[in-house]
């Protein structure tokens, strides 16, 4: 069973494209039941004739007994200007829900949505002594779907021939595009641009943009999850960026970023090693301390 902690837009969504591609049996959990009922009654519409799974919400979290898979997408409110904006409240509400699943589901794989994403990763796993493995942050692919993206845009060129493009860090203002390896057509990347600043930002900023014309992003982050979903459940490699609690890997500890992994069936399976050049490197050590200094704002 795949539980979904969180019946909103980005929640509904994942729930729709488990149910659909016929994955497992869904449950939705949202502190508003009817909420969770609605949108699993309006789901279920989308179960193929010839699945045998199904899709339920509920307020009782005792229900995710026996998930594989838990999906947190729950948030307190709406950010306007900044991830970080309600980051007491969801920390506090990221540890209520970590409580719950250690409770009642403490072998499932756990995917973090909520934002500040990389800070929820790192206390979801402290609270829940959940291995850090099965911790997954899932942003830093929407970060390099949107680095791909933004890319195509700038070259007119299509998405399919770009290769290497990867996003690291934190999925916020510090976030790190890697230009280094990126190759378009077989070229090098830096061959085809002046400078990486205008991309960069691009990509730091694409949810702002986008919220200029709809309330928040929806159908990025619900795929990027999904696929997460889908390799774990088929047993088959996939490997993204992605943000776990670091133990010495890229020269940091006690600290939760997006880095390149290798997901299967388990969760992580290898933090991978990739080479950076020196402007990258120096803007990973940053994003690390911005996002240190986040989680010990709240040590104090």
């Amino acid at each position: 069973m795949i539980s979904i902690v969180g019946s909103g837009r980005v929640g509904t969504s994942i729930g729709f494209l488990c149910v659909s591609n016929g994955l497992d049996d869904v449950l939705l959990v949202n502190r508003d039941k009817r909420k969770a009922i609605g949108e699993a009654l309006d789901v279920a519409s989308a179960i193929p004739e010839n699945s045998k799974f199904t899709i339920r919400g509920t307020d009782d979290y005792s229900q995710i007994s026996g998930s594989d898979i838990v999906v947190i997408t729950a948030s307190v409110g709406v950010y306007m200007k900044d991830r970080t904006e309600n980051i007491v409240l969801q920390v506090r509400m990221i540890k209520e829900i970590a409580q719950k699943i250690k409770q009642y589901c403490p072998s499932a794989v756990v995917l973090i949505v909520s934002n500040p994403l990389d800070v929820l990763t790192y206390f979801f796993q402290k609270e829940s002594t959940i291995p850090r493995f099965k911790v997954i942050g899932i942003a830093s692919s929407l970060d390099t779907s949107r680095f791909r993206y933004l890319i195509s845009e700038t070259l007119s060129v299509p998405q399919s021939s770009i290769s290497n493009a990867i996003v690291l860090g934190e999925h916020g203002d510090s976030m790190v595009p890697v230009f280094s390896r990126v190759t378009v057509g077989g070229n090098p990347l830096f061959s085809m641009i002046d400078n990486r600043d205008t991309i960069t930002d691009g990509v730091r900023n694409y949810w702002k943009k986008l919220r200029n014309f709809k309330s928040r992003s929806q159908f990025g982050i619900a795929k990027n999850t999904f696929d997460v979903i889908d390799s774990i459940v088929h047993k088959k490699e996939i490997i993204i960026p992605a943000s776990v609690v670091l133990q010495g890997e890229y020269g940091e500890s006690d600290v939760a970023m997006g880095v390149p992994v290798k997901i299967n069936q388990n969760g992580i399976s290898e933090i991978q090693k990739i080479k950076l050049d020196d402007t990258e490197s120096s803007s990973l050590k940053k994003s690390s301390v911005k996002i240190r200094n986040d989680i010990q704002s709240i040590h104090t």
